[in-house]
């Protein structure tokens, strides 16, 4: 479904990917692992065109990226849920939504969509009306993942759900993360919690200073004795 070819990024004169190579199958959760400053966000913001490629390919279902506009590959089936949340603070649940849904036209299968998202995620049912800057962080992150989907993303970028919240909400997150993907949603995720990021994805590549040193199955990951030291604190 996705494919990078030797893709190049920099931030002025910082080499943050150096030819990174990954691929992506339709129905997989994917996970890139690494330590802060990996380039792991770097690849996302690059799938979705908030960011350019210096050199290398970007390609979805066939189609080449890489020189689109962030707004036509949101439109063509990408979604992207990214790092910080980024709700929009002053606006409702209901509002924040709704703009997950602006470039669509099928409204009939956008309301199909919207209570879709509220049955994955009934917290936000009971805040339709709230705005969304009070909520909890871990009702942002829902709302986050939640904006993404009403774009009815084929692929969908997930950049650290999990980020600063409690332990309890981690696992409800990530149960969230499997049932999207059971539903026939493509995931692409980058997590600091390696663990249980590996633990839900079938594959996983590992980054280390914007460069793709290990690739596997999210299990033989989880049992690298590399991988277990580096990041999994063992």
């Amino acid at each position: 479904m996705l494919q990078i070819r030797d893709l190049d990024v920099y931030y002025g004169a910082i080499h943050a990917l150096k030819g990174v190579t990954l691929e992506v199958r339709e129905q997989e959760i994917v996970t890139l692992i690494g330590a802060n400053g990996a380039g792991k966000s770097t690849t996302l913001r690059a799938v979705s065109g908030l960011v350019p490629a210096r050199r290398g390919s970007i390609t979805f279902e066939g189609s080449d990226l890489t020189r689109r506009r962030a707004y036509q590959i949101a439109a063509g089936g990408v979604g992207h849920a990214p790092e910080g949340r980024r709700i929009f603070p002053n606006l409702t649940v209901h509002e924040n939504l709704d703009l997950g849904a602006y470039a669509r036209r099928d409204r009939t299968e956008v309301e199909r969509d919207f209570a879709e998202v509220l049955e994955l995620f009934p917290r936000l049912k009971e805040r339709l009306r709230q705005q969304a800057g009070t909520l909890s962080g871990g009702e942002q992150q829902m709302l986050a993942i939640g904006r993404a989907l009403m774009g009815r993303p084929r692929l969908l970028l997930l950049d650290e759900p999990s980020l600063g919240l409690a332990p309890f909400l981690v696992k409800e997150i990530f149960r969230i993360v499997e049932e999207i993907n059971r539903r026939g949603t493509t995931v692409l995720l980058v997590e600091q919690n390696a663990n249980m990021a590996l633990e839900v994805a079938h594959r996983g590549y590992v980054l280390e200073t914007g460069e793709i040193v290990l690739a596997d199955t999210g299990r033989a990951l989880l049992a690298n004795p590399q991988v277990r030291q580096a990041y999994l604190g063992e």
